[in-house]
């Protein structure tokens, strides 16, 4: 094994146990005064809180040594191609595939599919989420070739799920702005941004501080749109059955 690979995990854990002793002494405390939970569930619990300590520490160390340097090494050699237009199709699959794996996308489906009774489908969620992240990656690495202003693309699009809004309905509203955050999450993040921030790099009259990033706001922008339709379209279907039955 290379012993590289474990170069400053030292660090690394370091950040994890401050990220969680706070949430500990949290669940400590509410199990003195309030919670009183029998043994064998506090047992469960700490089991799963050291999961998530080493869960969280072995991906962390695995983005600094494998994610960040393969997606920027990705990133300049197809922003040096001659054809660098392919960063705009291979965006959108890496958006799609990103967002289908994202662990914290599942798991709002999952229960949005359960508190919904199944009346939204855990997948026809994933595919709405995925399809809108994957829009939105592609449409970065387009402005990123084209040098767009970010706020050209932001404003009509925060815009256009203002006016969406209000033929929507509340569920798929509260539903759409939660699954923006979702979608930013560590599949994304830490592979893509690392792709668009290294074929800024190489590119001809680009600076990656400026049009490298921004991608996550596009990232979380795309799914609240793609909910919003989803939900739109959910609508019309019950107005057209409603219709149907009266007739």
């Amino acid at each position: 094994m290379n012993i590289k690979i474990f170069h400053g995990f030292d660090d690394v854990l370091v950040e994890v146990s401050l990220a969680l002793i706070p949430l500990l002494v949290l669940f400590v405390i509410f199990q003195v005064f309030f919670l009183r939970l029998p043994r064998n569930k506090i047992i469960d619990i700490l089991k799963g809180m050291a999961l998530t300590f080493i869960g969280l520490a072995l991906f962390l160390q695995g983005v600094h040594v494998g994610f960040f340097p393969v997606g920027e090494h990705m990133g300049s050699i197809m922003g040096a191609l001659s054809y660098n237009w392919i960063l705009i199709p291979v965006g959108f699959v890496l958006g799609f595939v990103a967002t289908f794996a994202e662990p914290a996308v599942r798991i709002l489906n999952h229960e949005v599919e359960r508190v919904s009774s199944g009346y939204i489908p855990h997948r026809v969620m994933l595919y709405t989420l995925s399809i809108g992240v994957a829009c939105s990656i592609a449409l970065s690495m387009a402005r990123m070739l084209l040098g767009i202003p970010l706020w050209y693309i932001i404003i009509p699009g925060y815009l256009v799920a203002l006016v969406m809004i209000r033929y929507s309905s509340k569920t798929f509203t509260a539903i759409a702005f939660d699954s923006g955050g979702v979608a930013t999450g560590p599949m994304t993040v830490t592979f893509i941004m690392a792709i668009s921030v290294g074929a800024a790099s190489v590119l001809e009259g680009r600076d990656p501080l400026l049009d490298g990033f921004g991608m996550i706001t596009l990232v979380a922008l795309a799914p609240i749109l793609s909910v919003l339709v989803l939900g739109l379209l959910y609508q019309r279907g019950e107005h057209k059955g409603a219709s149907h039955d009266q007739s």
